[in-house]
């Protein structure tokens, strides 16, 4: 192989569209890199777990694996959640742990990349309003990165961006659509900032009902293909010797 394998964590769901859509997102990034072993795993619901992923690799001898969290924040699951999955890989293994996906250019692109798909042009947006729909979390370094996301966004040319969410923080999607539409934003769209279908973005898609336009999830979209890559370059390069003390 050409370099450590790749094993992508995911957070899972009881929604089988979940696991699909990330499989299909982990194909299309070992496509983009034939010469690495590139796996799956799930945080919960789906298999196979982070300790039944690593013990696997171990015993077809793989001795160096970069574990990276498909994940688009630096909330719970990717402080407590992976570390302690981790912890129980074979001592065997070595395993070196990637950055989480955000905050990332090729996000915002993905995120573009699925309002045009959903029928909006570059040329609309002077007179379009983004509901950027995140899952929420209770971690407030995690939402402040995500308003930060947002913002960026809106400098890319959109009349506005608002942030919202479906679990844990305020506002939900409905609510920062109804916003949107009181500040006489003609045109109003929900772009999920999401990976995967599930619980929670459909409780997105739900309060878009007022929208003009709904976006679908990021999914296997190309630019997180190689986002994915880049972490793992990332993770598996020489570090400064400063930062290894």
């Amino acid at each position: 192989m050409a370099g450590p394998a790749l094993l992508v964590v995911a957070h899972g769901s009881r929604d089988p569209r979940h696991a699909a859509t990330v499989h299909a997102l982990v194909r299309a990034a070992g496509a983009l890199r034939p010469g690495v072993r590139v796996e799956t795993a799930f945080l919960d619901f789906d298999v196979p777990s982070v300790p039944a992923a690593l013990a696997a690799l171990a015993a077809d001898g793989v001795r160096d694996v970069v574990a990276l969290p498909l994940l688009l924040n630096r909330a719970f699951h990717a402080k407590a959640d992976l570390p302690a999955a981790l912890r129980q890989a074979p001592p065997a293994l070595r395993v070196r742990r990637a950055d989480v996906l955000g905050p990332s250019p090729l996000l915002l692109r993905a995120v573009e990349r699925r309002l045009y798909e959903a029928g909006l042009t570059p040329a609309d947006r002077p007179a379009t309003g983004i509901v950027l729909a995140g899952a929420g979390s209770s971690d407030p370094e995690a939402n402040a990165v995500f308003a930060e996301t947002a913002r960026e966004l809106r400098r890319t040319g959109w009349c506005a961006v608002r942030p919202a969410f479906a679990s844990a923080s305020l506002p939900r999607t409905e609510d920062a659509v109804r916003a949107l539409r009181a500040e006489g934003v003609r045109r109003v769209a929900v772009a999920p900032y999401v990976i995967a279908p599930g619980r929670l973005p459909d409780r997105i898609a739900a309060g878009a009902a007022r929208a003009d336009v709904l976006a679908g999830v990021l999914g296997p979209a190309p630019e997180l293909a190689r986002l994915l890559l880049h972490r793992y370059d990332e993770a598996r390069a020489p570090r400064p010797l400063a930062a290894a003390v």
